[in-house]
């Protein structure tokens, strides 16, 4: 095996993985892009020289939004019947839905077949371009610091499941020079050229002019400071956790705000995050969010109530709960 530069990377990376110790079960979730076929060729190559990896299946999602689906999946089951490991093929049905939409239905089957199949890890083969243009995008919703970090190399999913981007320090020119090199056939998606795709707008529009009339090294200084707002996300996440589990009623869905009351407006807000995303799976808006925040500071003797989404919001007796 010739060991190139994009090799080394991905061992360095994935030796960072948890459960490594020992063989493991492994997903790989792909398309024919050269950014799959990337994976593909180093998962296998690292398989064959330490033989970590007892259970290697691969996964696909079609959605039919194209002409040519079923003749991208033809081809990619002719490369990867190559490794002798099993590939699963699943199709979304409903084929009018948003691009966010779609991008749900895909983890929720792919971590559906994880369970089911009792794999450890799943791969993606997100490279560090789609993580600029990830950042990009959600700067522009409005995000926060969470949602500026949100393609971490690993994210733990379940207790034994833990997602891995083995590509995501990896740029597409790096890409696609290890894939010409072993002459990997990359399926070519006419999709990633439309410009009605707010990606292909950012990766072929907004990043050139940047780099051109900005600054040579855009794409660096962005991944530079990515980097720093993980470690910074990671130390408030942590501390916000710690708060959360000292300020929640041991048998109750409820919080003691007389705990984080006087915390730092980004702990208390990253609290009542948690409290309503772990407890009803639900995203709190900034307008309830400031309105809770509000209330704490507040002296009453009465209960307050708030309406948000059929939950019955509640501030009695120092405590936010549910009813």
């Amino acid at each position: 095996m010739i060991k190139t530069y994009l090799h080394n990377k991905f061992l360095s990376i994935i030796l960072k993985c948890q459960n490594l110790s020992k063989p493991i079960s492994i997903l790989i979730a792909v398309s024919g892009g050269k950014d799959s076929l990337c994976l593909i060729k180093l998962v296998e190559d690292f398989n064959h020289t330490y033989n970590y990896l007892y259970n290697i299946q691969y996964i696909y999602i079609d959605h039919q939004w194209r002409s040519d689906s079923q003749r991208n999946i033809k081809h990619l089951l002719n490369y990867t019947c190559l490794t002798n490991n099993n590939t699963y093929i699943y199709q979304i049905h409903k084929i009018h839905m948003s691009e966010s939409a779609v991008r749900k239905v895909r983890y929720q089957i792919i971590l559906q077949h994880a369970i089911k199949h009792k794999i450890q890890i799943i791969f993606t083969a997100h490279n560090q371009t789609d993580q600029l243009e990830t950042f990009l995008l959600n700067l522009i919703r409005g995000t926060g610091l969470e949602g500026l970090s949100s393609l971490p190399i690993t994210r733990q999913i379940k207790n034994y499941i833990q997602i891995v981007r083995p590509l995501i320090t990896m740029n597409t020119g790096d890409i696609l020079w290890f894939c010409h090199k072993f002459n990997l056939p990359i399926w070519s998606d006419k999709t990633n050229f439309y410009y009605s795709n707010s990606r292909n707008r950012i990766r072929y529009e907004l990043l050139p002019y940047l780099r051109a009339y900005f600054s040579p090294v855009t794409e660096n200084n962005m991944i530079n400071f990515l980097n720093l707002s993980s470690i910074e996300n990671e130390y408030i996440k942590q501390n916000a956790i710690k708060l959360y589990i000292n300020s929640r009623h041991s048998y109750y869905i409820a919080v003691n705000y007389k705990v984080i009351q006087y915390q730092h407006l980004a702990l208390k807000r990253r609290v009542l995050h948690l409290f309503f995303y772990y407890n009803f799976n639900k995203h709190l808006n900034h307008k309830i969010l400031h309105q809770l925040i509000g209330y704490m500071h507040i002296k009453h003797q009465r209960k307050i109530s708030v309406i948000w989404e059929n939950l019955k919001i509640n501030l009695y007796k120092n405590w936010i709960y549910i009813q």
